[in-house]
Formats: C-alpha cells, structure tokens, sequence
C-alpha cells in the first residue's frame, strides 16, 4: 500500500510539472511578438520617391504603419469628407514579400479628424470602396516613418478621431503595463497552485502511512 502511494504521489507530482511546463510554453508562445508584415510603401505630398520600409530593417515602423490601415479597429463612414476638405494625401501599400496585396489612402490632416480610404480597386481583387475615421496618432506615425509632416502630440479619446486632451506619445503605455501585470499574477498563482499539490499529495500519503503502522 505504502509503495502504492509512494507511486501515485510521484506520478501526480510529474504530471503537474508537465501542466506547468506546458503553461509555461504557452505563454511564451502567446507573448512572443507575430511577425510583422513584409513591408510597406508610402507615397503622396512631400514624397519626391516613394518610401519604402521593410520589416527586416524598420520593423516598428512598418506595423505601426499597419496599425493605422487596419480596418477592424476603424470606424467605417457611410460616406467621405469633402475633397476641399481632405488634406494632403499619402497613399500607403501593403505587400507581402515583393508582391502588393493592398492599398489604402490616407489624410492625416483632414478637418474633423484624419481619414482612411480604402480603394475599390486593390492589387489583387476587387472589392467595396470604403471611408474609416483615421486613428489620431495617424499624422505623428507617418512623420517618424520618414513622411514629411509637422511635429504633432496625439489627442487621447481612445484611439479613433476627434480628442480633446493633448499628452506626449511616450507617455501613453498602458496596454502593456497590464499585461506584464497579468502574466506575473498569472505565473505566481500557478507557483501557488504547484507547491499546494505538492503539499497535499505529501500529507496525505504520510497520513496513509502512519494509518498503516498503526493498525
């Protein structure tokens, strides 16, 4: 019974390093950064070339360039500004490798808030045109990608359009602080969890053995 016990305790106490290990990978896997797109290409006023930033050598620039053309965090318009009203316009294109897979229109400077077009016509289909609300960090995410435009601060009214208190991009941080915060609750509650197994599998077969020599 007691050589019983002792193999039980040992199996559950490997299968719960095995749980750990496997969280443990998993997290790794769901905090390891996806990998950024191939590039992207940006023309429009001020560009004399188009500027063409890689993933290998702008890494950064290129998914912050991505953030502000992607849809599902936009909101979409059921119509566009007025042309007068528009601004200048940077004509932002996606690829993947060599090959360009879409293409977006942006003005940063727009009256009510920047703007996201995006065309009918992309490289490699056809579908609806569409206007979003640009994100309000648009104009200062070009200009550090290279664009040519004035300084600006983001105005914070939670990501898309409009604002109204100004504060300094390198201020603003707060997504990743919670989750550095999570992860480390998360870990300390798994370490807690273990040792309280462990605890509990090693009372309960001393509990066992010390019934055994008492009968």
């Amino acid at each position: 019974m007691v050589r019983r016990m002792r193999r039980l305790a040992a199996v559950a106490a490997g299968a719960m390093v095995a749980v750990l290990l496997s969280l443990t990978v998993a997290e790794a896997a769901k905090a390891a950064p996806k990998t950024p797109p191939a590039g992207v290409d940006i023309t429009g006023h001020g560009l004399a070339e188009p500027l063409q930033l890689r993933a290998d050598t702008h890494p950064a620039h290129v998914v912050a360039v991505i953030e502000q053309v992607n849809h599902r965090g936009l909101v979409r318009q059921s119509g566009g500004p007025k042309k007068a009203d528009l601004g200048p316009k940077y004509t932002v294109v996606v690829l993947a490798g060599d090959v360009p897979k879409q293409t977006y229109d942006l003005y940063p400077k727009a009256v009510g808030g920047p703007r996201v077009f995006r065309p009918a016509k992309q490289p490699d289909r056809k579908i609806t045109a569409a206007w979003y609300l640009g994100r309000v960090s648009m104009s200062e995410t070009l200009r550090t990608a290279g664009v040519p435009l004035e300084r600006t601060y983001e105005a914070v009214s939670g990501g898309v359009g409009g604002g109204e208190r100004i504060i300094p991009e390198d201020t603003l941080n707060p997504a990743q602080d919670l989750n550095e915060a999570f992860s480390e609750l998360r870990r300390l509650l798994l370490l807690n969890i273990a040792v309280m197994l462990v605890i509990t599998i090693g009372l309960a077969g001393i509990a066992l053995l010390i019934r055994r020599r008492t009968r």
